[in-house]
């Protein structure tokens, strides 16, 4: 499969032969990317909303008025549900939303996902990543070079300081290592910009050498 290969600036690109892409026909591995994707943003959610049930509301210990006689609907507690204050019916409660995934489907949803990317054109590689200093502005620049809209991943092996320091102002951007790149960061990204030894680092993990 061929990619774009900038160079350090962003100025120029050639185009590269790579070997080892995740290949797949039809819809294998949809199924398992879906269910990882679903893991991910479950695991992601806190789970701590919380209301209180008639039982847990302070007060209401006494009859608000008198069973008979004064016109009014009969009411034993402030606290039923009914009242404003009272207790909450069928509320949420704490609760864990984490989901568990098998590292064999992990994996399948990894290469799908690396495979979409690279087949649908989201893919691009540079030569390195390098920042002369700790500015924005001049990542900024050669971010620019390559892609002027749209939100970015950006994929190292091991990032410099200068580069972290010079891009994670930039609101569009995110910056993931190779080790810690999963399928969920590949598809939720209009563009993903990695580095040639990143995507060394990248293809041992989906073939499962690492």
């Amino acid at each position: 499969m061929k990619f774009k290969v900038y160079t350090k600036d962003g100025s120029s690109s050639r185009e590269k032969e790579v070997e080892g892409i995740p290949h797949f026909e039809g819809d294998k591995g949809v199924r398992a990317l879906k269910d990882v994707i679903v893991a991910y943003q479950a695991n992601l959610r806190q789970g701590n909303a919380c209301t209180k049930t008639r039982g847990e509301v302070r007060g209401g210990g006494k009859k608000p008025w008198r069973q008979k006689g004064t016109g009014m609907a009969r009411a034993g507690s402030r606290r039923s549900p009914i009242w404003r204050g009272g207790g909450i019916v069928f509320g949420p409660r704490p609760r864990d939303y984490s989901k568990t995934v098998s590292r064999k489907v992990k994996t399948l949803a990894f290469q799908r996902a690396l495979f979409d990317c690279a087949q649908d054109g989201h893919l691009d590689l540079i030569e390195s990543f390098e920042v002369k200093e700790p500015k924005t502005k001049l990542f900024n620049s050669l971010l620019n070079n390559i892609y002027n809209s749209g939100k970015v991943l950006i994929v190292d092996q091991a990032f410099q300081e200068n580069t972290i320091l010079a891009a994670r102002n930039i609101e569009r951007v995110y910056i993931c290592d190779a080790d810690s790149l999963n399928a969920w960061d590949l598809v939720r990204f209009d563009k993903v910009l990695m580095s040639e030894k990143g995507l060394d680092t990248v293809l041992l993990r989906a073939t499962n050498k690492e």
